[in-house]
């Protein structure tokens, strides 16, 4: 399953990073937000927008195109 898949308000952990571009996958790691690390999605926006993740009580904005090389698995 991938991040873009995931409903509002749900909560699920990281399992791939792999397929990220190295400066997505360098920010995501700044923030401390690594696989198997628990994040929740907040808000999604329309037409293929951002989506705003939470994780450890901080926001982050992230591309939709980058949220479907997210994998996941529900929490």
């Amino acid at each position: 399953m991938s991040l873009n898949e995931l409903e509002l308000g749900e909560k699920a952990v990281i399992i791939n990073l792999s397929n990220l571009n190295r400066y997505v996958k360098r920010r995501l790691l700044d923030f401390g937000i690594l696989e198997g690390e628990e994040i929740v999605l907040k808000n999604r926006m329309p037409f293929h927008g951002p989506f705003m993740l939470e994780h450890n009580g901080q926001i982050l904005g992230i591309r939709f195109k980058e949220a479907s090389l997210i994998e996941i698995k529900p929490s």
